[in-house]
């Protein structure tokens, strides 16, 4: 007497339990990699936009006309922009109203960490759900193969003769709840790992970016100053 060991007959003919567990499984995988795909085109959108701001920056522009461009475009602003635009915008503020350059660069620094603060938010989205699928998928598996072992087991002790063709679907059908698990999780962990290490070095580059922005701007309030008080000694 043949079996058919295909996998869509095993699949059918699982318990419904089992079969629960690898629908869960397959929808795990489907939510992982619309993550993977939407994360890699931000991440690499990121990096693009980092690097031909700082070529902007850096070319030794007036940093007034480079706010006036930025605030010209219609995209919103964000990344290294943002940091920027968050920066300057406080700068211009506290250059009108202020002439203490410690209460200048406080509120300066203040509203670009938080201006980090939200974009390392928005470039860490969703990866604790990439984290979440590729540790417990596993384990949701190896409980649907220790759920079919236990049918097979069950069944095969209720009949006075027993054979390996009596218990191979059902343990088959158990071991394929494993294989989807793995299936859901390998991708997840690798692409958590490697987005992780993007965040990571695209946070360390707008914070860099912000402290050599902080200076340059330090420089500059304290130009103001120096001339303020040489206007208010020259009439005096």
């Amino acid at each position: 007497m043949s079996t058919d060991l295909s996998l869509v007959t095993l699949l059918l003919d699982a318990s419904v339990l089992v079969q629960l567990v690898m629908l869960m499984l397959l929808a795990a995988s489907v939510i992982s990699w619309f993550v993977i795909v939407n994360k890699y085109k931000l991440l690499q959108q990121a990096s693009s936009a980092a690097l031909k701001f700082e070529d902007e920056f850096w070319s030794g522009g007036d940093l007034s006309e480079l706010y006036t461009q930025l605030g010209r475009r219609r995209l919103a602003r964000e990344g290294m922009e943002k940091v920027f635009e968050t920066g300057f915008s406080e700068f211009a503020r506290s250059y009108k109203h202020s002439n203490d350059p410690a209460f200048m660069m406080a509120s300066i620094q203040r509203g670009m960490k938080v201006a980090l603060a939200r974009e390392e938010e928005k470039l860490e989205s969703n990866l604790s759900l990439l984290a979440t699928i590729g540790s417990t998928s596993p384990y949701i598996g190896l409980f649907g193969t220790v759920w079919g072992i236990m049918n097979s087991f069950t069944a095969l002790g209720a009949v006075k003769h027993a054979s390996l063709s009596m218990v191979a679907p059902g343990i088959a059908e158990a071991l394929i709840a494993t294989a989807m698990g793995l299936f859901a999780a390998i991708p997840a962990v690798i692409a958590y790992n490697r987005f992780s290490d993007i965040v990571e070095r695209l946070v360390g580059r707008y914070e860099n970016f912000a402290e050599e922005f902080a200076t340059i701007l330090q420089r500059q309030s304290h130009a103001k100053t120096a001339v303020d008080d040489s206007v208010e000694a020259g009439e005096a």
